[in-house]
């Protein structure tokens, strides 16, 4: 490393937020970007350990150890060639993934971890300013076609990297633009869409084909049509079964599904027109997000900036502790409570809270009952939830958003139409070469894995894309 002592002598600098008062007015990305002095000083902390955990823990393997010193040594083109060899989509990643690299680093023993994520972001970003990113299409092609369904980060970097070999990539979207979740899942303070809209016309400038509003499986195409006329198929259809709520009230209206308020609200940021009557609107209402991961987050950010009265986050498991647990020991991902920036925009969070049934009034929505559960080890160490009596209370609600996961890939359309083997969790069944129970058909991402982090659908799509190239050249 060009300073194998920077970690001693650099303490973690963070590169911030907007202020609350300014990104709440507006859907624009709330990180800032840490200026270049700054940002090398970080990459010294890199502490040329010799064993990168970092390494070991980030699901595409990305090389830190070689392309922090590239930073620091301020060479930002060696930094980009070395992240690309692993990661075909930093500028994602670096704006998204919760960085689990950052929980295996060996400096977090005892310290704390090095900016790896942000570290990325800043050289991807300085890649595209200096020009350093082009267009790289194949030298030739192979004659061989593939089709990718789905064109979320697993199905885009899986035909990234057939197109890079020399087949002929065509991917199949059913919605108006590319993305998947990406574009209609994450809201614009995390990820602006203009950065897929950027990588997206490379991938076209590079020869790989994209074909939106047609669904497989549907009405525009059938799957065995797409099969005959390609060579190798790969699904990347995401697992979009929404877990729900089961309980009495649910018809009301004014309850909806966490996915249905992102997506509409990211279609306004770009100028979609929603009729009035279909606008899923949070202002001067009290609203209750039932879940406290990620999606439920996002939730709160974009209820936040519509104005919301007064937000409520609940969630049914117990508060996340703030340090690393005995069960959870370095290298290993920990469960640890995470506060986003949407949570210090404003609202309640609540643990061990279980919504027990939904109260309304002329049909729409009022009350939530909720009571409090408690959490205890069963004989076979799994844990088992109970009710505390004499807990139920009331929430206000005006506007409840159900961001409770997915149990699984839609079971319609193309998983129904080739009967295709399904694991016990209910998604699609994969060999160890990422090959459905049907020939010459793969999946990739979150419709095998379930659903999952963009970094492991990237790795997923690159894999799959490795085992059909493999398939389609008898290697």
């Amino acid at each position: 490393m060009g300073d194998p002592t920077g970690f001693l002598k650099v303490k973690r600098m963070e590169s911030g937020y907007r202020p609350v008062e300014e990104r709440i007015r507006d859907f624009g990305e709330v990180e800032k970007l840490l200026p270049e002095d700054d940002r090398r000083l970080q990459a010294s902390r890199c502490m040329d350990c010799g064993v990168p955990f970092c390494h070991w823990a980030c699901p595409v393997s990305n090389i830190m150890p070689e392309w922090q010193d590239a930073i620091y040594r301020d060479d930002w083109r060696e930094a980009y060639d070395i992240l690309q060899e692993t990661n075909c989509f930093p500028e994602f990643t670096g704006r998204v993934c919760p960085a689990p690299c950052e929980a295996s680093c060996v400096l977090a023993i005892n310290d704390e971890a090095v900016t790896i994520r942000q570290n990325e972001l800043a050289v991807i970003e300085k890649a595209f300013q200096e020009g350093y990113v082009r267009p790289r299409p194949p030298k030739t092609r192979n004659g061989k076609k593939v089709a990718v369904i789905g064109s979320g980060p697993a199905g885009l970097a899986c035909g990234d990297r057939l197109n890079k070999k020399g087949y002929t990539v065509t991917v199949f979207e059913s919605a108006d633009s590319v993305g998947g979740y990406l574009r209609f899942g994450i809201p614009d303070f995390k990820l602006d869409k203009n950065i897929i809209d950027r990588r997206v016309n490379l991938l076209r400038e590079e020869g790989l084909q994209i074909r939106t509003r047609t669904d497989v499986g549907g009405e525009d195409i059938s799957i065995e049509e797409v099969r005959n006329e390609f060579d190798a198929v790969c699904l990347a259809i995401g697992a979009r079964k929404a877990r729900n709520l089961a309980v009495e009230g649910r018809e009301l209206v004014g309850i909806h599904f966490a996915l249905e308020y992102l997506v509409q609200q990211n279609r306004i940021v770009r100028g979609d027109r929603i009729y009035e009557n279909d606008l899923i609107k949070a202002l001067n209402k009290n609203v209750v997000v039932i879940g406290g991961g990620d999606t439920g987050a996002d939730c709160v950010g974009t209820a936040n900036r519509q104005g919301a009265k007064k937000i409520t986050q609940i969630e049914i498991l117990p508060e996340p502790p703030r340090r690393r647990s005995e069960n959870e020991p370095w290298p290993l991902w920990p469960k640890l409570l995470k506060t986003s920036s949407s949570h210090e925009e404003g609202g309640v969070r609540m643990w061990n809270v279980l919504a027990r049934s939904f109260t309304g009034e002329h049909g729409w929505v009022k009350k939530i009952l909720a009571s409090r559960v408690q959490w205890e080890k069963d004989g076979n160490g799994g844990m088992k939830m109970t009710g505390v009596p004499g807990s139920e209370f009331e929430l206000e609600a005006d506007l409840v958003l159900i961001a409770m996961g997915f149990e699984h890939v839609s079971h319609e359309g193309i998983v129904g139409n080739l009967d295709l083997r399904l694991d016990p969790r209910g998604n699609i069944s994969v060999d160890e070469n990422f090959m459905t129970s049907a020939e010459g058909v793969f999946a990739a991402g979150d419709s095998f894995r379930g659903a999952s982090l963009v970094v492991w659908a990237i790795q997923d799509g690159i894999r799959a894309a490795d085992s059909i190239d493999r398939y389609l050249s008898g290697k």
